[in-house]
């Protein structure tokens, strides 16, 4: 799972991403973001609404294995990450490490 983490900070350093379960929902929605990552403490009514849409739009939606505290460290911010939407990998892998099985 190191993999998944160091893709993650290589993402939020060099490409587009927005933090916030309400981003998400919105990503989720209009389908703009490439993927969408929600911390395995994200509460249950959002991470079913994200996945509900992500599923429509054809976004994927992962879950961390981490609480929103280990999300937080791994993108180096000073505040908890529900979920966070990834609109741009940037140098990033993060989309080939969800392809292997």
């Amino acid at each position: 799972m190191i993999e998944m983490d160091k893709a993650i900070a290589t993402a939020v350093k060099t490409g587009k991403v927005s933090f916030g379960a309400n981003a998400a929902l919105q990503n989720a929605k209009t389908g703009k973001a490439k993927m969408i990552v929600l911390a395995a403490n994200c509460p249950k009514d959002i991470k079913e609404q994200v996945e509900y849409y992500g599923k429509i739009s054809k976004v994927p939606v992962i879950t961390y294995k981490g609480a929103s505290m280990d999300l937080a460290m791994v993108c180096n911010k000073l505040f908890i990450i529900s979920a966070l939407s990834i609109r741009e990998t940037g140098d990033s892998e993060i989309l080939k490490v969800i392809e292997k099985p």
